[in-house]
């Protein structure tokens, strides 16, 4: 092997980098469980777990900054953003798609238009999106042009060229540009509403937060693991954004006020502190490693006052501005600001400094009515532009009523401070030098190029504030991804041991270098998923699981070819060299996995969540398996021959196994062919029939997983909600019995945040009876750690983003088929080896699916179709592509060797000879499935066994349906070919 050197450099440096990223996870860990200890041990009910969490928090806060945990050189917040991101299946959280509604951007910019036609439009466009997934605006344009008369415009007046777009729209400016300036006055209004919800998800304080927008839909992605107070979270990202400008008070107008405040603040400390020492536990207080002054005991503890004539007033830490706020809207606090500041408003920035985590506070002159002297109606554009120091700035022109409006505020506020406020939250408060008149006007600051941006974005749509509702949600509870976790390890411990003794038992020392290669192919993974900030969920585990299992393949394949060259008499080394080769075992390994690549691809590129999760890992495990099946398995082997050490890659117990083999695959074809077909048609008949269980991801509606202290009949608690949901959902137990998976359409259709809440309500009204006495709605939402009964996890899926994907799924499914065919023509030359190997994977699918129809009713595991199982069948046609391509390969290899053969006996000799590799690659993947499927838990045992029984169908086709399908096209289409 040339540059051995080199490999075992990178090798070796690959391996530091992944344990020093990986430290990074355990360091966090002891952090966490340190503050879980201490919340337990500040609690007498081990059971309340609201209490418990509060203390964690304390705890975290209290050690948030503190440098000395990682060698002294990085605080808790800095090693918790390089620490491996859990997803939410396994951290809790909520993950949501929003829609921001186009069709109220499009009613806004019309100034709420009542043009009858335009109306229509509305309507028509409305209804057609439900079936369609063009982007709303796209139909609107479609429709207004199929209902126009000769004399109706989107220019005209009364539509788009209103007071507020009459500088830009006008009857002279010809339709097309017209829709141009309303498509891009559309996408400003979602990338605001983008800014808006990333701002609010940052003030929160959520760990790694996920936020994205899904191309030009008017949807964003938003995933926040960990997140527990769902309720007010749903309510943060669906409240409407207003852009508003005000004057500001300095902080030297306040300083009196502070000073009162912290010393009134600290009174009712004192008196606090009286009533609890005859109750307080006695424990040592970690949260304060130093004394108290008195100085810094009242407000100031949580709030750094600044003084001077800035705008800023001081600062907090994140976790303290909830106490701030809360001493400062108290009535006996506001009570002692003076009669003219009595309105003032405090807000915070809207920027959170990253390296501290502190926000800065600002006192806005407030009035008796609460309205701004300007909204964001009044600004008309713009944009990110540079100073001539070169440093970043936003411009910003108003129309001709803001124009007014503007001139008479700076006027009035020369040498003051004016505030740029959206969602509450300060964005800047410059300093106004003189007044502006003409309406445009600058607004500069320790601004990045990107942050100038957003503002620009923000100010340009801030006239534009669109309604926002969920239409998918993913809700997990704390406890649930405590217990998946648990599973997870158990499950992979397990797995991971019985593949490493199989590989010893199997190719004794070989196999024990293929163990090592396959632990440090576990770190790689770990690694790079760590350092590139990768979230891992559960179904991302089940990819690094399912890596397992076909990670070995490679070496597999390897090592029977050593075996071959073995047996025909070669040297050990010659052997090694030659099963390491290209034209040994390497043409049909990169084969394989260059088709269970591109598989892994589209199914990232179209997946959405934990199925995009799995994706990843999945690539991931290949590319990092390859790796280490290829050149570290090299290295350990070559180092022991070297050293003069015998391998006979295999013990005396499997010493012969599968050698030498004739079986005659093609005389059962027939048999194979109409076994499959039997299957088949018994599908499509139950198919009809019987149908799949549909999972919300398909048909919509909401899902909820609840738990209750003791196991009701799923029956009885499906005929109480039907009296409050008036019809019955379905209720089946989920996993123990007592746990209730409960399923409606209830409702689904109506939009509004006021409606979810509704539906929890009624659901709770028709469990309560089931639930412990004493029983509360609070403790019923869920999401706190050791939740003891309620909602443990929910979903919520619209329809029409059911629909969509629906769409994505099969689109996923069809360019999976396409791009294999088009890879296996590439490389073999011959449409007849394509054509197999689909109809293989197209046999394998449909088989999977008939087995699923048939089985789910009596089935004791969810059994539903979504995306996950979508998830499933790619993967299944990815492993079933990498066994036919490992056969087709020999095929080609023997057919050009063995000229003089018949084409049977080519097709039947390449089966033969790679069916040790066949039966041990399916062998070690099965047992790997079987563990998860048996010590994995519940929410992936339907995924689990929809991946074992394509394992089972795919390898069963890769002998008798694909190589088959190609032997018969190809020697009935060519009658030259030799049978």
């Amino acid at each position: 092997m040339q540059n051995k050197g080199l490999i075992k450099t990178f090798a070796i440096l690959f391996g530091i980098l992944s344990l020093y990223s990986i430290s990074f996870s355990v360091s966090t860990n002891a952090v966490e469980k340190e503050a879980t200890d201490f919340a337990k041990s500040m609690v007498s009910d081990p059971t309340d777990g609201k209490s418990i969490a509060m203390y964690e928090r304390k705890y975290i806060d209290s050690v948030a900054n503190d440098t000395n945990l990682y060698f002294n050189l990085f605080s808790y917040n800095q090693i918790k953003e390089k620490a491996l991101n859990l997803g939410l299946d396994l951290k809790g959280g909520i993950n949501a798609t929003l829609q921001v509604s186009v069709k109220d951007i499009l009613i806004g910019l019309s100034n709420k238009s009542k043009n009858p036609i335009f109306t229509k439009a509305i309507e028509a466009a409305t209804a057609a999106q439900v079936e369609s997934n063009q982007p709303y605006i796209d139909i609107f344009f479609e429709k207004f042009d199929e209902l126009k008369d000769d004399k109706t415009l989107l220019s005209d007046a009364d539509i788009f060229g209103n007071l507020a777009l009459s500088e830009r729209i006008n009857n002279n400016v010809p339709e097309e540009d017209v829709k141009a300036i309303i498509t891009a006055e559309v996408d400003a209004s979602i990338s605001t509403a983008y800014q808006v919800i990333r701002t609010r998800i940052d003030q929160f304080g959520v760990t790694q937060p996920k936020i994205q927008r899904i191309g030009k839909s008017g949807r964003i992605s938003i995933e926040l693991p960990g997140a527990k107070d769902i309720e007010r979270i749903e309510d943060l990202l669906q409240r409407m954004a207003a852009l508003q400008f005000w004057e500001a008070n300095s902080a030297q107008d306040l300083a009196g006020f502070f000073g009162q405040a912290n010393a009134k603040v600290l009174e009712m400390m004192n008196t606090n502190e009286e009533k609890d020492t005859a109750t307080k536990k006695d424990t040592p207080n970690l949260l304060d490693d130093e004394p108290i002054v008195p100085e810094a005991n009242g407000l100031f503890k949580y709030f750094k006052f600044y003084g001077g004539n800035s705008s800023v007033l001081g600062y907090a830490n994140i976790s303290d501005t909830t106490e701030v706020m809360k001493y400062l809207r108290m009535k006996s606090i506001r009570s002692l600001l003076p009669a003219s500041l009595r309105h003032t408003k405090f807000l915070w920035d809207a920027k959170v400094n990253p390296g501290t985590k502190q926000l800065h506070l600002y006192a806005i002159k407030g009035n008796r009515k609460n309205e701004a002297p300007i909204s964001g109606d009044v600004i008309s554009d713009a944009s990110q532009e540079f100073q001539i120091t070169g440093e970043p700035e936003v411009s910003m022109t108003m129309n001709s009523f803001g124009r007014k409006k503007w001139a008479k505020m700076t006027a009035a506020n020369v040498g003051k401070h004016v505030a740029v406020v959206l969602d509450n939250k300060v964005y800047t408060a410059p300093v106004v030098n003189g007044p502006i008149e003409g309406g445009r006007t600058s607004i500069s600051g320790s601004f990045t190029v990107n942050e100038a941006k957003d503002l620009a974005t923000v100010l340009k749509a801030g006239k534009l504030p669109a309604e926002a509702h969920i239409v998918q949600s993913e809700v997990v509870g704390a406890s649930l991804g405590e217990e998946a976790i648990n599973k997870s390890i158990l499950s992979f411990g397990f797995a991971l041991l019985l593949v490493l003794v199989w590989m010893i038992f199997y190719y004794g020392k070989a196999g024990a270098f293929s163990d090592i290669a396959l632990l440090v192919n576990m770190l790689f993974i770990a690694g790079i998923l760590t350092a590139f900030g990768f979230v891992l969920t559960l179904p991302g585990i089940a990819g690094i699981i399912l890596t397992i299992g076909m990670s070995v393949d490679a070496n597999v394949i390897i090592f029977e070819r050593i075996k071959e060259e073995l047996a025909k008499g070669r040297k050990q080394k010659q052997s090694i060299v030659d099963g390491f080769s290209f034209k040994g075992a390497l043409s049909a390994i990169i084969d394989a996995n260059i088709t269970t690549l591109l598989t892994g691809a589209i199914l990232y590129m179209f997946g959405t969540g934990p199925v995009k999760g799995f994706a990843l890992t999945l690539i991931i495990g290949i590319l990092t398996s390859l790796f280490t099946a290829i050149f570290v398995t090299r290295l350990l082997i070559d180092w022991h021959t070297n050293k003069g050490g015998e391998l006979t890659f295999n013990t005396k117990i499997t010493k012969g196994w599968f050698q030498n083999l004739n079986v005659e695959f093609l005389k059962k074809r027939k048999m194979a062919y109409m076994i499959s077909g039997i299957v088949i048609i018994a599908g499509i008949v139950s198919l009809a029939t019987n149908k799949l269980n549909y999972g919300v991801d398909f048909v919509g509606g909401r899902s909820y997983i609840v738990a209750f202290e003791k196991a009701p009949a799923a029956t009885d608690v499906a005929d109480s909600l039907n009296k409050v949901f008036g019809s019955k959902p379905e209720v089946k137990t989920y996993g123990s019995n007592d746990r209730l998976k409960i399923t409606t359409k209830f409702r689904i259709k109506e939009e509004g945040k006021e409606v979810d809440k509704e539906i929890k309500q009624a659901l709770f009204s028709g469990v309560k009876q089931f639930l412990p006495k004493g029983a509360d709605f609070e403790g019923f939402k869920g999401g706190f750690d050791n939740q003891q009964y309620g909602i443990m996890h929910s979903v919520k899926v619209e329809p029409t983003i059911a629909d969509d994907i629906k769409k994505a799924a099969g689109l996923a499914i069809f360019a999976s088929l396409l791009v294999v065919f088009l890879y296996i023509l590439f490389r073999f030359k011959k449409w007849q080896y394509s054509l197999g190997a689909v109809v293989a994977v197209f046999h394998d699918v449909l088989v999977v699916l008939a087995i699923f129809s048939i089985t789910y009713k009596f089935m004791p595991f969810d059994m539903e179709i979504g995306q996950s199982f979508i998830a499933a069948i790619l993967t299944v046609l990815g492993y079933s592509l990498n066994d036919t391509v490992v056969i087709f390969d020999r095929i080609r290899e023997f057919t050009g060797l063995h000229t003089k053969w018949s084409f049977d006996k080519v097709v039947n000799t390449g089966l033969s000879s790679t069916l040790g590799r066949t039966i041990n690659t399916s062998l070690t993947t099965l047992i790997v499935l079987l563990a998860i499927f048996f010590f994995g838990g519940d929410s992936i045992a339907g995924f689990m066994f929809a991946l074992i029984v394509g394992v089972v169908v795919g390898t069963y086709s890769s002998l008798f349906i694909a190589s088959p399908i190609m032997y018969d096209t190809i020697t009935k289409l060519n009658k030259d070919t030799k049978k």
